[in-house]
């Protein structure tokens, strides 16, 4: 169980560290990719994954709350927002960033 759970904190750690910085997001739902999509892409490429392309790993980053690109005016943003506030980072249970 403990390596299972050190496991996966490694890879969350590993895909929370594509986080971006809220000043480098496009403006909510007009992108499908972003330069750290496209790394990240990169990056689980060299590491064997096949079918990962900037627009998929976008996607993978929205869903897994790496960023809220929901408009400014839609009921779920806030709702993400919130979730975020409550949410223990990875680096908060690794250490590293």
């Amino acid at each position: 169980m403990l390596q299972m759970h050190q496991h996966f904190a490694k890879s969350a750690a590993f895909f929370w560290k594509y986080e971006p910085d809220r000043s480098q997001l496009a403006e909510p739902q007009t992108a499908s990719t972003s330069t750290l999509s496209i790394a990240l892409s990169k990056e689980d490429k060299k590491q064997g994954w096949k079918f990962v392309g900037p627009t998929t790993m976008y996607a993978f980053m929205q869903a897994m709350g790496l960023f809220n690109d929901h408009v400014e005016d839609c009921v779920i943003r806030a709702e993400v927002e919130l979730a975020r506030q409550q949410f223990q980072h990875p680096r908060a249970v690794t250490g590293k960033r």
